[in-house]
């Protein structure tokens, strides 16, 4: 199996349920993976497994041939994750966040400050730098979080509920931002509810059923979920 990240196999068992079971996909460079499945499917114990923060009990997980097992610092600084709900540091301002990533990811300190300026104009954040986090609303820690998994440069970046939280201009302004990176090379796996975003940012789909692939393809051949886990 080829491709930027490449799960082979993955087995996930909690309390001697197996959440997972032979998960095998890939991402090739430049693609966008949507990851789909009615709640309950998986989707956010696959994704906690590509971070490592889960556990497998059987498989391998590899990014730009790091293996996640024998490489791991090294395979952790090739991806950044967006959760659906932020997760900031209550004791850090929105700047010191983004230094925390730029240490993390060892950015470049005039590459940091034109991503830095970009990306809070963009998302309407210019005058938040020195705000900690409960100041701020759902909203606007949502860009928070989402500007620090954008500051790194990685092969991949993952996203769970994309536009969760995000208004239709930061949706608009993030969609661009994640069509750029796709054209850079960057491969992006996210999962969604909004099925229309399917369409309309992915390249691929992986549908899960009940801990298991039970379809994948072109997002063309795409079209909603029944309850079986096949496209109708």
């Amino acid at each position: 199996m080829e491709g930027n990240l490449v799960v082979e196999d993955c087995k996930v068992t909690i309390r001697d349920n197996t959440i997972l079971e032979d998960v095998s996909f890939s991402i090739h460079q430049g693609q966008i993976l949507a990851l789909v499945g009615h709640n309950g499917a998986g989707k956010s114990t696959l994704i906690k497994t590509i971070l490592g923060s889960r556990e497998k009990s059987k498989g391998r997980i590899s990014i730009h041939n790091l293996d996640q097992d024998q490489h791991y610092a090294d395979y952790k600084r090739q991806l950044s994750y967006i959760p659906e709900e932020p997760l900031l540091l209550s004791e850090l301002t929105v700047y010191q966040h983004f230094q925390l990533y730029q240490k993390s990811y060892r950015i470049p300190e005039k590459r940091f400050e034109e991503k830095v300026a970009a990306y809070t104009k963009g998302f309407e954040l210019h005058d938040k730098l020195n705000e900690y986090p409960e100041s701020l609303s759902k909203g606007m820690r949502q860009k928070v979080q989402t500007i620090c998994a954008l500051l790194p440069e990685v092969s991949l970046l993952l996203i769970d509920e994309p536009f969760m939280g995000l208004d239709v201009y930061a949706g608009a302004y993030f969609e661009k931002l994640l069509k750029e990176r796709r054209d850079e090379g960057c491969s992006i796996l996210l999962t969604t509810h909004q099925l229309e975003k399917v369409k309309e940012l992915a390249d691929v789909y992986v549908m899960l059923t009940d801990g298991r692939v039970s379809s994948e393809g072109e997002v063309n051949e795409f079209h909603t979920l029944d309850r079986s886990g096949n496209p109708e």
